[in-house]
């Protein structure tokens, strides 16, 4: 079909006719191309048609049924085919152009998309009905196989050129019995970089030790004090002080004003939510020293349990603010939703699995695939441009005279207590 006559043809047809026959059209021209190709391999072989090379061992041996790939298809064709001879008579060849129209990589791709997307194994013949060999059996052991590629490319990253200022550590339940703490990097540019996760029964201290053990034996490493973002977790932060005993580290203000809420009466939610508001915002050391004690006050007369939780995390809630960073950074290091965003994306892709085999490597398959398609996503923090800032700020900190153990006793002090020796 000639351009002018497609065009005139498509313009009198309706869109979704004409979408059907543009496709056609471009499919038939592929195909043609595929044929020229392969005809000029047969001639670089075996000579000129009708003309054959007389000296070349290859000779042309007619055409056979065949298929190629476009567009995430199989489409038939007639293909050529070639013998070459040898002291047993001859061998047909495969053309190497022939063999690359066959590359079925687009169609894996296509079958593990609409896997992760939520087809199931045996509903892929309904998705690609032009597309043979496709089994639920088939399906099952591509997505095995890829999931695997999955896990070493997370896992055999090399963090060692990487220069990282922060880690938010975070858990994400996956069944009732089987947790994963997920590791994100905060690099001096500003990016985002899904670095490892671990599997167990809960967020345990063990399991944040095997997280950051092998985290640190990849090259894991900050020329100062590590920053670092963590939930509520006292397991998280007792293993994250063994492996960097010097590290700032900031509880999420979500996580904490969430769990505050379970307290208190509704009535005293627009309150809570206003201090946090305050926390959230700049100010400097003072500021949130002076924030911090009106919630201590205000939660001291409401109610006991809700107190408890404030002052359980003690400076950790506003550790970003007593070293003076720039608060164009308070959106994104005072809370842990850098890494709660990815789980939403994980959530999507395993929402549909029923039961989690633990005799195989199940879960870290949906995982790694789940946390590398969020991570294409990512984009810099919000005021990535004043991390030289932070950096200098975390150069300026002397090492902290306790010991890892000794500085969870500051979690144990008053909050009055604590903002009095600080003032002082």
């Amino acid at each position: 079909m000639e351009k002018v006559t497609l065009i005139e043809a498509l313009s009198q047809l309706e869109s979704h006719e004409a979408g059907k026959i543009f496709r056609a059209f471009i499919r038939d021209t592929v195909r043609t191309s595929y044929l020229e190709v392969m005809l000029e391999e047969v001639s670089a072989l075996c000579g000129p048609n009708y003309s054959p090379d007389k000296k070349s061992p290859y000779y042309r041996s007619g055409n056979a049924p065949g298929v190629c790939t476009l567009d995430g298809r199989e489409e038939r064709i007639s293909r050529p085919r070639v013998r070459k001879k040898n002291k047993k008579g001859s061998t047909e060849i495969i053309l190497d152009s022939y063999r690359i129209s066959r590359n079925g990589d687009e169609i894996k791709r296509a079958l593990l998309r609409a896997f992760s997307a939520g087809v199931s194994s045996r509903d892929q013949k309904r998705v690609y009905p032009n597309v043979s060999g496709i089994s639920k059996s088939s399906v099952s052991r591509l997505w095995v196989k890829e999931g695997i590629k999955c896990i070493e490319k997370l896992r055999n990253r090399e963090l060692s050129g990487e220069k990282f200022f922060g880690l938010i550590l975070d858990g994400i339940s996956l069944s009732d019995d089987l947790h994963a703490i997920v590791a994100l990097g905060l690099t001096n540019d500003g990016r985002k970089l899904i670095l490892d996760f671990q599997l167990g029964n809960s967020e345990s201290k063990e399991v944040c030790n095997d997280l950051l053990k092998r985290l640190v034996s990849r090259g894991f490493k900050t020329e100062h004090r590590l920053f670092s973002v963590i939930d509520g977790s006292r397991s998280l932060r007792k293993s994250l002080l063994e492996y960097f005993p010097d590290a700032v580290i900031q509880r999420c203000l979500v996580h904490k004003e969430r769990n505050i809420r379970k307290y208190l009466p509704k009535r005293y939610y627009v309150q809570l939510g206003d201090y946090f508001r305050q926390l959230r915002g700049g100010g400097g050391p003072e500021k949130a020293r002076e924030v911090y004690k009106e919630l201590h006050n205000f939660l001291s007369s409401k109610n006991k349990n809700a107190l408890d939780s404030l002052e359980e995390c003690g400076e950790d809630l506003i550790a970003l603010h007593l070293i003076n960073a720039p608060s164009s950074l308070n959106q994104t290091l005072l809370n842990t939703n850098c890494i709660e965003n990815s789980f939403l994306n994980v959530r999507r892709k395993i929402g549909r699995v029923n039961r989690w085999r633990s005799e195989t490597v199940q879960a870290e398959r949906w995982l790694s695939y789940s946390l590398i398609e969020a991570e294409k996503s990512f984009r810099r923090i919000k005021g990535w441009r004043d991390i030289p800032l932070l950096i200098k700020c975390l150069e300026k900190l002397p090492n902290p005279a306790h010991s890892s153990e000794q500085g969870l006793d500051t979690r144990e002090k008053s909050a009055d207590q604590y903002l009095n020796e600080k003032v002082a």
